[in-house]
């Protein structure tokens, strides 16, 4: 027998597994669809009346875009270029006001070699100017076209492996590309500039009686010299006049005198020409203020340099 339920609002719904309708489910089904149809209806119109209120803008499109990859801005800052080394160079001249000092080694001092640094004598010098660092290699290769140097760790390093007359023909090659009348300091104006000219404050080493405050020696460097002007300066601004290379001086190499002088421009019978300072790879004593050896101006090492120097 077949028996059914008829309602006016409510589908019936038969049921296969006996001939009992299940209206329940069938009236949950039919509750959601139209619930869900009303909220279709009530969001459509509030969309719409928003958008005719300028509230909101209807999405023309639910898809997204993908992400695009930022294009670099045409005002991007480039690296900053490298300073031209003779515009550098005339900048880093250091004006040293002349005056009078003592020369060389005091008795109590006692090093290898002291013996050439005496005696200690009155020296007057006048003004000049000197740079505040040693040569570079950045400088040599602008001028020359090359690179000496044995050990080329960087431009900012010093130019080595040079002799004194392969620092005259630099010199001179600079002068004609600067129409400037660069040189070496004489040994004088050298140890003078150390020793920190009228600002002097009587230190061993030039700007400290510390050594590991100012030189590069053979204590801190595992025998590679290191960029110009990375240690503190003397009391002129002047850096490494004590370590990271030994700096040959333009005049000739003598024993010293007792006398006093005034300006002097040594010669030299035997061609030999004064280095000054110490360098990486020889001990403290031989930075100090007041060390000097002769050299021929033949020779070069790795660790011979120079600094420049100008007349007033």
């Amino acid at each position: 027998m077949r028996c059914s339920r008829p309602t006016a609002t409510v589908p019936v719904v038969a049921c296969p597994s006996s001939n009992i309708a299940r209206p329940g489910i069938t009236q949950t089904i039919t509750t959601m669809r139209i619930t869900s149809l009303l909220i279709a209806i009530m969001l459509t119109a509030l969309a719409t009346e928003a958008g005719a209120q300028g509230i909101i803008r209807p999405k023309t499109s639910t898809t997204t875009k993908p992400a695009t990859k930022p294009q670099p801005s045409a005002q991007a800052k480039r690296p900053a270029a490298v300073a031209n080394p003779l515009k550098k160079l005339a900048a880093d001249m250091v004006y040293v006001e002349g005056g009078t000092f003592t020369m060389g080694a005091a008795a109590a001092e006692d090093y290898w070699n002291v013996e050439n640094a005496q005696p200690a004598h009155q020296v007057t010098v006048r003004s000049f100017y000197i740079c505040r660092y040693e040569a570079t290699q950045a400088l040599w290769q602008k001028v020359m076209g090359r690179n000496p140097s044995e050990q080329k760790l960087g431009g900012n390093h010093p130019v080595e492996n040079i002799t004194w007359n392969d620092i005259q023909a630099f010199i001179q090659k600079l002068n004609a590309l600067t129409g400037k009348h660069y040189r070496l300091p004489t040994e004088a104006e050298w140890e003078y500039a150390a020793r920190g000219g009228r600002k002097s404050g009587g230190y061993r080493y030039s700007g400290s009686n510390q050594i590991d405050d100012v030189a590069w020696y053979s204590d801190n460097t595992h025998d590679r010299h290191k960029p110009v002007g990375t240690k503190r300066p003397n009391e002129l601004g002047l850096y490494d006049m004590s370590g990271n290379v030994f700096e040959f001086c333009g005049d000739g190499y003598q024993p010293y005198s007792s006398a006093p002088q005034d300006n002097p421009v040594q010669e030299s019978a035997k061609g030999d020409h004064p280095l000054r300072g110490g360098s990486y790879v020889t001990h403290e004593k031989d930075c100090r203020c007041s060390y000097r050896f002769g050299q021929s101006s033949t020779y070069s090492h790795t660790h011979f340099g120079f600094r420049l120097a100008m007349s007033e």
